[in-house]
């Protein structure tokens, strides 16, 4: 696959930021739809957003850096995402520092906000693996001829690399971002209770990534373990630490 778009003056425009940008902007309309059925200033979520991205894009990069940091040399390799190199966990944890940050000194409520904006951030890294499929990273290991011949013919041809087949996990981590994202917007419309979108993207967001960073060939790796899967493990103890919560405050969903 041809990771990049097109040139302008010379200068090579990628699929990747392309995506990524356009994930940003239909994340924006969509949170415009769920401030509406939450009744939360749009324009005021609007305004951590200016703040936090571009934070979280720091974020993001660096968690990434940290764990290949031998692959660095200079600043200048570090500041160059543009053969990717974002960890979206980074970045996660990143924004939601800066959110509480934030809504504390503007007293918002943190999880007002969080419930709005969940289904579009898992939206927006649904896109966003598109962008990994382009620039050949993000898969899994070698699958036979007969399991790829299943998928459409332009996967079967990204994902063979160097005459390989490779687990489209991308693909995995895509769909399942769609089916959590609309999980979302109905809890968004049928459920009051604050923080349930909120910590239901959380949990289900690393349920799904537990199962399928089992099967990435290029994860983080913290000693003998795959870092995203401890931090998902975590996101699900959370989530359900939520759940078990609110069961006991015996409030109703």
């Amino acid at each position: 696959m041809n990771p990049t778009a097109f040139t302008i003056l010379g200068l090579e425009i990628k699929w990747y930021g392309i995506l990524i940008a356009t994930g940003m902007l239909l994340g924006l309309l969509v949170a415009s739809y769920t401030c509406k059925i939450r009744k939360v200033n749009y324009d005021d979520l609007l305004t951590a957003v200016l703040i936090i991205l571009p934070i979280s894009f720091i974020g993001a990069r660096l968690y990434y850096v940290i764990f290949n940091y031998e692959n660095y040399h200079s600043f200048i390799d570090v500041i160059n995402t543009r053969e990717g190199g974002l960890a979206i966990h980074g970045g996660i944890i990143t924004a939601i520092i800066t959110a509480l940050i934030y809504c504390k000194i503007k007293k918002f409520r943190f999880l007002d906000f969080a419930d709005v904006a969940a289904p579009s951030i898992i939206l927006a890294q649904a896109l966003g693996r598109w962008g990994n499929f382009l620039n050949g990273e993000a898969h899994g290991g070698p699958v036979s001829t007969e399991f790829i011949s299943h998928f459409p013919k332009f996967i079967i041809d990204g994902m063979n690399i160097n005459g390989v087949y490779y687990h489209p996990t991308f693909l995995y981590e895509s769909i399942w971002n769609i089916l959590v994202f609309v999980i979302l917007i109905y809890l968004i419309i049928k459920v009051k209770t604050v923080g349930v979108v909120f910590f239901t993207y959380i949990g289900l967001y690393s349920l799904g990534r537990v199962f399928i960073e089992g099967l990435r060939t290029d994860s983080l790796m913290i000693g003998p373990f795959k870092m995203a899967q401890l931090v998902s493990v975590i996101g699900v103890v959370v989530w359900i630490g939520y759940l078990i919560l609110l069961k006991k405050r015996n409030k109703r969903f």
